[in-house]
């Protein structure tokens, strides 16, 4: 049976009625990681397998994989970082908690660009992540063990965090789907901060009804987390198939968008023309002001990082690799008046898309201005830049974003669309991304090496 065919409900569902054993899922997914793993790279460390009663809950028998971001309990959590190789967390963390009481079985900690600050997934401590569309090229990160996993079968969804991009750049280079909520409407206690202003827990997924159920197991207010907001719980499945006839949907244009390879932008247009067949009506809107959020966006994630690593980065600088080192310096670097610049534009931009997304229920735009660049050779500063310009700014913003597959490029790499809405309209996001998925079936594709 071809698991990546079934959306989680319907997967969940035959194991609650015994017509599937979860074991047998488990065991699918296992098969997988013994065989792909080893060139891939997704797991920094696999969960043997426990023997699973299915109990029912939303995610009943559903294997899934968690960043090393999040803590587990007895389960080393190390962030991709050689400080934390032998750390075993006394606790989950929130969200892993709520997936648990679920009835998920959490089959492996999944590989992350070092402190999750970076987007190559190539791990000097752990070793590189492999895109398996084309194994020399980056699978994006930091969530790019994640979206390995989901791509290849070695978990059925699987969790990540982003604060520029790290949910949608590995889920757009490796074609699944992948999406960041509202800020504060999932937990991030547990989770290894990059950013406390920015980072956003999220899910990696097959389908975007998939992502609707994990973020309705996830989401919901924790009392324990400062950044958590109090809101009414969301119902993000049940409209899932409203017409997008009438939806006013505005198309990103500029000189911002369209320095984007052309193959990119060409899959983008395409994809606004299935929309508007769908019935949306679709205006071009200029976003050059992105432009300034994307680099207020890098300057706070550098200065955020390097506050919370600032010991380690004090007494073992040696201990991080390159790259990361190189941003942590440069983030203790930046003076008060750089960072509180950064933060008024945190608040312009916010107005200014608050303001745009009371016209218009959703913003698209590439996920990335690229498909996957290669692995090796390339300077991991650079790629930072360019692969979160069309991402960091929506976690500047705090807004829902969502990518999901819409094209190839002519050497078979996958493309993505990413949708945006106003503040706690997931449910809007991904009414529209699963209106264009129903449409299309680039999220069916199989990578080369599954």
């Amino acid at each position: 049976m071809n698991l990546s065919t079934f959306p989680l409900t319907d997967i969940r569902d035959l194991v609650k009625s015994k017509e599937m054993d979860a074991s047998d899922l488990a065991s699918a997914c296992y098969r997988q990681i013994e065989r792909l793993n080893p060139t891939l790279n997704a797991f920094i460390t696999v969960i043997p397998s426990e023997p699973f009663s299915a109990q029912g809950g939303a995610l009943c028998g559903i294997p899934i994989a968690v960043k090393d971001l999040y803590d587990t309990k007895g389960i080393r959590t190390t962030g991709g970082s050689r400080f934390f190789a032998d750390n075993i967390p006394q606790e989950d963390a929130c969200v892993v908690q709520k997936i648990r009481k679920a009835g998920a079985q959490i089959i492996g900690k999944t590989n992350t660009h070092e402190i999750a600050l970076g987007v190559t997934n190539n791990n000097p401590h752990y070793g590189a992540c492999k895109n398996p569309w084309d194994v020399t090229r980056t699978p994006g990160g930091s969530s790019g063990g994640s979206a390995v996993a989901v791509a290849t079968g070695m978990a059925l969804a699987a969790l990540g965090t982003d604060t520029g991009g790290s949910i949608r750049i590995p889920a757009s280079l490796c074609g699944v789907v992948g999406l960041k909520p509202t800020y504060g409407r999932v937990s991030l206690r547990g989770i290894m901060p990059l950013s406390w202003n920015l980072d956003h827990a999220g899910t990696l997924t097959r389908r975007v009804e998939d992502a609707a159920l994990m973020l309705q197991v996830m989401g919901g207010y924790d009392e324990l987390d400062p950044a958590s907001v109090k809101t009414l719980p969301g119902d993000y499945s049940s409209h899932l198939k409203d017409t997008m006839k009438d939806r006013k949907i505005a198309l990103a244009v500029g000189d911002f968008i369209e320095e984007a390879d052309p193959e990119v932008l060409k899959a983008v247009r395409r994809a606004a023309q299935v929309l508007a067949e769908e019935g949306a009506l679709i205006s071009e809107v200029n976003m050059d002001f992105l432009e300034e959020a994307a680099l207020a966006n890098a300057l706070m994630t550098q200065a955020d990082g390097a506050a919370f690593h600032r010991e380690r980065l004090k007494e073992h600088p040696d201990w991080f690799g390159a790259d990361v080192r190189q941003r942590l310096e440069t983030g203790a670097a930046f003076t008060s008046s750089e960072y509180a610049l950064a933060r008024r534009t945190q608040a312009e931009v916010k107005r200014k898309c608050e303001l745009m997304l009371n016209v218009y229920d959703a913003l698209i735009l590439p996920t990335t201005p690229i498909p996957a660049p290669v692995l090796e050779g390339e300077n991991a500063l650079e790629r930072a830049r360019q692969l979160t310009r069309f991402t960091s700014p929506f976690n500047l913003t705090g807004l829902p974003a969502l990518t999901v597959p819409c094209g190839f490029t002519k050497d078979g790499l996958p493309i993505g669309l990413q949708f945006v809405s106003r503040a706690w309209n997931e449910a809007g996001v991904l009414r529209a991304g699963f209106a264009f998925q129903q449409a299309t079936d680039w999220h069916t594709q199989k990578c080369p090496i599954h």
